[in-house]
């Protein structure tokens, strides 16, 4: 199923989002690397599934009525093992039911090597199309508010300008011991959402916003350690 397919299936459907592992799997096919991962149903199709994955493991509960996970304690970071994502599992649905809500499926995924965490948005504004950000922070940058934006598309150097106007750019480069992180591979998945050919530009009609976050940057490559995407509805497409 092409990118395409996907999101409209979904807007035909009337969902105002896509969930993690679709979003991911369309990041993977723009040539941005994403955790290998499996999606499961229960505990046992985890055990399952955990063994064609390397630990420590991520689990994160997939639903369409649930957008921040973090915020009901739908994310489990470092798990051990298959047993350990096991009763994580079970755990997880329990205390989401105590709150009325349950998983569709679930997500298990290797975790990200550690790194320094940055945010790529986009955006589609009614006045200026597709527009694309980079922001140093992860979970923390509305804290750090430290970002730069550019309508698209975008050239590379408008990429490197965005990532040198960050005024924690000197972290990305290595600071106080740390090494250097990958920023090549930074810049090419700004390029792969914001340039000429990429996700913004070519979805621009159905997609109204998404963001990678964290995208975490290490000295050997960048990963997209969660994604959201949010529709605009079938009846509001944006055209230039």
């Amino acid at each position: 199923m092409t990118v395409h397919e996907q999101i409209g299936r979904a807007r035909a459907a009337g969902a105002g989002s896509l969930d993690e592992a679709t979003g991911k799997d369309i990041l993977a096919s723009y040539g941005i690397a994403v955790p290998r991962h499996r999606i499961v149903r229960d505990s046992a199709e985890l055990r399952d599934a955990a063994l064609a994955l390397e630990p420590p493991f991520v689990l994160k509960v997939v639903s369409s009525a649930i957008l921040h996970k973090s915020d009901v304690g739908g994310v489990r970071l470092g798990l051990r093992d298959a047993d350990e994502a096991a009763a994580a599992l079970d755990a997880m649905a329990e205390a989401l039911a105590a709150h009325g809500l349950s998983a569709d499926r679930w997500l298990l995924e290797e975790m990200v090597p550690p790194g320094q965490e940055l945010v790529i948005g986009g955006l589609t504004d009614p006045q200026f199309g597709p527009m694309v950000m980079v922001g140093l922070g992860g979970i923390f940058i509305e804290v750090l508010k430290d970002v730069s934006f550019r309508i698209c598309p975008i050239t590379r150097r408008d990429a490197v300008e965005m990532l040198d106007e960050l005024k924690g750019a000197p972290l990305l480069r290595g600071a106080r011991g740390r090494p250097p992180v990958d920023t090549d591979a930074v810049l090419d998945a700004l390029m792969r959402i914001g340039g000429p050919d990429g996700l913004l530009m070519s979805h621009a009609d159905a997609l109204a916003e998404l963001d990678i976050n964290p995208l975490i940057a290490t000295p050997r490559g960048a990963f997209a350690a969660d994604a959201r995407f949010i529709l605009r509805p079938a009846d509001a497409s944006w055209s230039a």
